[in-house]
């Protein structure tokens, strides 16, 4: 038997994303956002509302990065999530983050955080809220490498929101390959 809870916001696992911008006087900001994905092989959509600090200055520099926030900096992840640039200019800096600036794109990464797409700002509609960027980069940080250069996931630990008890749940152990494992029921 099933239990109907109508229309909802309830995808799971929801990705912890942390979008940095600069604003117009090269100041970082970061946002958390959960309601986006890969909507194209080289494109990330992301739901972001057009008051946010963040949105304001994408729109303006045309670039941003999106880090995975990760077990480690969950707490600095749901401050930035909490506070608005709008208000709070120091938001980075409260985080305990170190800002870095990307080679690829105008916008910042965090030291912190190992693993982050940098985009460029492909489009935005204010109505839907929906931001598309380019991927250009994928930048990681070597402390998540193995010996070969890859990246091992064992030493990352993202998180995921849970949107049903709005709690945060660390992803962990390989289940299975992909592309690989479902052959078994091929006849």
């Amino acid at each position: 038997m099933r239990k109907n809870f109508g229309a909802q916001t309830a995808l799971f696992p929801m990705p912890v994303f942390i979008i940095g911008t600069y604003d117009e006087n090269m100041i970082p900001d970061a946002m958390n956002a959960a309601w986006g994905g890969i909507s194209e092989e080289n494109e990330i959509s992301i739901c972001v509302s057009a008051g946010h600090k963040t949105t304001k200055n994408l729109l303006k520099t045309g670039a941003f990065t999106v880090s995975i926030a990760d077990e480690k900096n969950m707490i600095s992840a749901d401050y930035v999530g909490i506070v608005s640039g709008n208000d709070v200019n120091n938001k980075i800096e409260n985080a305990k983050w170190t800002v870095l600036k990307s080679e690829h794109v105008n916008a910042p990464l965090f030291e912190e955080l190992p693993l982050a797409l940098e985009c460029r700002v492909k489009s935005y509609d204010e109505n839907a809220c929906r931001l598309v960027g380019e991927i250009v980069n994928l930048s990681v940080d070597e402390s998540i490498l193995d010996e070969d250069g890859e990246i091992d996931m064992s030493k990352f630990v993202p998180i995921t929101y849970n949107p049903f008890h709005h709690t945060y749940i660390k992803l962990g152990e390989t289940v299975g390959t992909a592309f690989s494992d479902g052959k078994k029921l091929e006849k």
